[in-house]
């Protein structure tokens, strides 16, 4: 979880990465959160972006929000709707807790601290996963499998190793997930690269440690990501930049 104070004096524009987590942003200050995605432009106090949605490009000018990164496995019972319900695409957190959005805002906006505001959300986030509906057992192994292995997992025996048909499995967890499993395994595997770049690591090494073929196979999927820009580009956007210190834990769940 983190928090985000933007003045309006100095508005910025960035551009948000697809991440192996549903991210949920939350504002409470007295502008829309901003984002222009690939459905169109959205603004509104309370924003979810599904697993693996397409980058995105967010304005910030004087806003206030809090932040959280869930695992799809802890996503899929706090938002209430199977993950593949938001398309790998981002919708209103309006859209899927209704009047309960506003009235998280307003306690957001009266709460005086980050640590304040952190445990208001982290309540709420409570309730709603104990109310909601967990992922069948072996989806959740196969998540947790790909997620060890930093997505160098053989996409094709995760099937057999759940002790389901390879039809079963990909129609289950790309219902409860959103992603295919080997969408997912790319997912991870990028995420984990990028993340190396982004610590100054040459492309050939990270290349090498995270799975690819070579080079070019790095280059064209964080292209693909990332929207189509460059490794170079890439290791040096704030939105990665900030990772290790906005977020000091990975995401399992």
């Amino acid at each position: 979880m983190a928090g985000f104070r933007i003045g309006d004096d100095h508005p910025v524009e960035l551009r948000a990465f697809p991440h192996p987590a549903v991210t949920v942003a939350v504002g409470f200050g007295d502008r829309p959160l901003d984002v222009h995605a690939e459905a169109g432009r959205i603004r509104s106090g309370g924003l979810v972006a599904g697993l693996g949605f397409t980058a995105l490009r967010v304005r910030a000018d004087g806003i206030q929000c809090v932040q959280v990164r869930l695992s799809p496995l802890i996503a899929h019972r706090v938002l209430g709707v199977p993950l593949a319900e938001l398309r790998g695409g981002v919708v209103t957190l309006d859209d899927l807790w209704g009047r309960d959005t506003p009235r998280l805002r307003e306690r957001l906006h009266h709460t005086r601290t980050w640590a304040e505001r952190f445990a208001v959300l982290d309540a709420e986030l409570r309730v709603r996963r104990q109310a909601g509906k967990p992922v069948d057992p072996e989806v959740a192994w196969v998540w947790r499998l790909i997620v060890a292995g930093r997505g160098r997992v053989r996409v094709s025996d995760l099937a057999a190793r759940a002790g389901w048909s390879r039809q079963r499995l990909w129609s289950r967890f790309g219902a409860q997930l959103g992603l295919t499993p080997k969408r997912a395994a790319m997912l991870v595997r990028f995420d984990n690269a990028i993340h190396h770049l982004v610590r100054g690591r040459s492309a050939a090494l990270v290349a090498a440690d995270a799975g690819y073929t070579d080079q070019p196979h790095l280059h064209h999927d964080v292209r693909a990501f990332t929207g189509g820009i460059t490794l170079a580009s890439a290791a040096r956007e704030p939105w990665l930049t900030v990772d290790a210190r906005a977020w000091p834990d990975p995401v399992v769940g």
